[in-house]
């Protein structure tokens, strides 16, 4: 996956929460990047057809777009699920976003198979909680209070 895809994937999710166009500010958000930075991809994105902006209104995927952003989810619930469910890793989201843009195909369909992946994948992940529904872990786990 690459951070075309990233981006992709994010303005889907914003769009999904949103029921609309991602604002590029909740985008920049989501993706830990300046507004510059995003409007920049968002550019590149349309450029190769995946996305239409508006000025002031957000940016929506094409049926493209979608497509691709679909594909990019399932691989990151890939990896949130192999890490949580397989590997035991606490840490499972924050490793699963540094692993998602050098997870290629071919690795992400041999994880696939050790997960048993649920075939309502990607429409399992709740963009609100950040994670695939069939997570195996202690309910997000909470931290006590200090």
């Amino acid at each position: 996956m690459n951070t075309a895809d990233q981006y992709v994937k994010a303005i889907y999710l914003l769009q999904e929460m949103e029921d609309g166009p991602a604002a590029t500010g909740a985008l920049a958000d989501m993706l830990d990047v300046s507004p510059a930075s995003a409007n920049e991809m968002i550019g590149k994105l349309e450029d190769r057809g995946l996305a239409e902006h508006e000025k002031y209104k957000g940016v929506r995927l094409t049926d493209d777009g979608i497509v691709r952003a679909r594909d990019a989810l399932k691989t990151y619930c890939i990896i949130e699920r192999f890490l949580a469910n397989v590997l035991d890793v606490e840490e499972f989201r924050a490793e699963a976003r540094e692993l998602e843009p050098v997870i290629d195909d071919i690795v992400a369909d041999r994880l696939d198979t050790i997960i048993d992946r649920n075939d309502e994948c990607p429409d399992c992940f709740d963009p609100e909680t950040d994670a695939c529904c069939y997570l195996e872990v202690a309910e997000v786990e909470e931290r006590p209070a200090d």
